[in-house]
């Protein structure tokens, strides 16, 4: 496992118009090696290629194998995330201003002392300034 995978890399990938060298490096990244992503990480996923099939943005077919794809990717899903959500991703959330689902990112991160793979500005400033290294942003 060699970084922290946040959804908005993720989705990225699915989107040609969204898919900048930075994530498509991530996904090189991610399919040599591996990530680990909070427990949340599919809900995340499966609710934004829900919602962009409803936008009508992509079709059923195309949603469903887009699923698939990112089900089969090696990602491993941490299991303290639920724990970890009432200390230490709280805090982070309110220290940086963040929302707690981009928090467990960056506490996972932290507290494996891995880099971060997001296209979330906000969530990679917080990264920075919390000396977590970044992958996606500005990389």
């Amino acid at each position: 496992m060699s970084l922290v995978l946040d959804s908005s890399i993720a989705l990225a990938w699915c989107f040609e118009d969204e898919r900048v060298p930075a994530a498509v490096t991530v996904l090189e990244r991610v399919v040599d090696s591996g990530a680990i992503a909070p427990a949340s990480w599919p809900l995340e996923v499966l609710n934004a290629l829900a919602m962009t099939q409803r936008r009508q943005r992509l079709g059923a077919a195309q949603r469903l194998e887009l699923t698939d794809l990112l089900r089969e990717l090696p990602i491993k899903l941490d299991t303290e995330t639920p724990t970890q959500a009432w200390g230490a991703t709280a805090r982070l959330a309110e220290l940086h201003q963040l929302t707690v689902y981009d928090a467990a990112y960056l506490e996972l991160a932290q507290r494996l002392r891995l880099p971060l793979g997001t296209l979330d500005r906000a969530l990679a400033s917080a990264a920075l300034a919390s000396g977590v290294a970044v992958l996606g942003v500005d990389s």
